[in-house]
């Protein structure tokens, strides 16, 4: 008998926003209202055309993601969502996510007729509580507004409600962040998002990154275990590096990511793990809307990856995850011993890094502000014990596999 396969996550990208923050780099284009109408209609067609490779599948996530997808407006969002419940079979429990920035979701009216339309997670992009830090990072929103959507999206009855901040602002001190995490709190989200601010070269951020007032890497470092202890003493869980939620609110479309789950992904930039290949759209608005009216190729990447050698993303994503790495998962899925990585992973309990707990190994707070180090000499044996292995069976001895 064919066993079930895992359900699917679909990614919708909307790459419109009111104005470009000075810290963004994703694929999002100010300024590009006359252009709404016709996305959202080559989105409608992309999706329903997919939609039979997927006839299979149920599908448990949705994820509008930007961008801005609520500056998108209410009608066009609509139209695209009630595409997809009818024409993929989408679970009557799924998760349904929509990104949204505090002054586009202000009108809880607006909000209402999403929420019945289909949407049930609204993730709203607060990133501070100080507004002279928004100003400075590009923000378009006031901490007023914010209150305001949080507001508007409870009378709308949203019941699971994100926000996202970032930490190491410009000039930012341990004090103003400690106020803005306390606000986001009071504010009674059942998720937050806290990410270390990053740099990214091309963005108006780095062309001032001298002079910027950007705090050291010690700084960020103190303002994120400040975060865990601070989230943890209020009731929030953390299930990722940068992500923390009430019991129950995980964010269960971001989880496909961090676990090697499958996901399609519509839209310029998208990325999609479907079918056992890993692909990902131009980075091009009219090339998408072209491709999908003329059937013209539209990808900018795209590889097959046997399931056997995605070990290394296993150990890279899990690693991120506070539920870590499960050694039994690694054997029967790889079919290789645990036992090349036990050496490195007792280094790291040592330095504090981390833990092995019911079986299972995982970071430690500290271990994840240090985790790319710890993930390359993860890696590092993994291609150890690969290099052993092929010499051995080069010489003919198979006795290593039975170490």
């Amino acid at each position: 008998m064919k066993p079930t396969p895992a359900p699917l996550g679909l990614y919708i990208h909307i790459p419109f926003c009111k104005s470009k923050c000075a810290y963004c780099d994703f694929y999002s284009l100010p300024r590009s209202e006359d252009r709404m109408d016709d996305y959202t209609d080559a989105l409608c067609a992309h999706l329903a055309e997919t939609a039979p490779f997927a006839s299979d599948r149920l599908v448990d996530t949705v994820y509008f993601g930007g961008g801005t997808p609520s500056y998108l407006g209410v009608k066009r969002l609509e139209k695209i969502l009630k595409v997809i419940l009818k024409k993929y079979k989408v679970a009557k429990d799924a998760e349904i996510t929509l990104e949204a920035n505090p002054d586009s979701a202000g009108d809880w009216k607006a909000l209402r007729s999403l929420r019945k339309c289909g949407f049930n997670r609204l993730s709203l992009g607060m990133q501070s509580a100080d507004d002279a830090e928004l100003a400075e990072i590009g923000r378009v929103h006031t901490m007023a507004q914010v209150t305001d959507a949080v507001e508007a999206a409870r009378k709308a009855k949203f019941e699971n409600l994100s926000l996202d901040l970032i930490y190491g602002l410009p000039r930012q001190t341990a004090e103003r962040w400690q106020a803005s995490l306390s606000a986001a709190a009071d504010l009674g989200p059942e998720h937050l998002s806290c990410y270390g601010l990053k740099v990214e070269e091309g963005t108006p951020l780095f062309a001032r990154r001298d002079t910027a007032g950007l705090p050291g890497d010690e700084a960020q470092a103190d303002m994120y275990l400040y975060t865990v202890e601070f989230l943890r003493a209020h009731g929030y869980e953390q299930y990722e590096i940068s992500n923390f939620a009430k019991p129950g609110f995980a964010s269960r479309h971001n989880l496909k990511y961090w676990t090697l789950g499958e996901y399609a992904g519509f839209g310029p930039g998208a990325h999609s793990d479907f079918g056992g290949v890993r692909y990902a759209y131009e980075k091009d608005l009219e090339g998408y809307i072209r491709g999908v009216r003329s059937h013209a190729p539209m990808l900018a990447e795209s590889e097959r990856i046997p399931p056997l050698d995605r070990d290394t993303e296993w150990i890279m994503l899990g690693l991120r995850t506070a539920a870590g790495l499960d050694p039994k998962v690694f054997e029967n899925r790889f079919r290789r011993r645990f036992s090349c990585f036990l050496p490195f992973l007792d280094q790291c309990v040592r330095a504090g890094y981390a833990e092995e707990t019911d079986g299972r190994w995982h970071l430690t707070p500290r271990g994840f502000l240090v985790s790319n180090q710890i993930i390359g000499g993860m890696l590092d044996a993994l291609a150890e014990d690969k290099r052993r292995r092929a010499e051995a069976a080069a010489r003919g001895d198979f006795r290593v596999e039975l170490d």
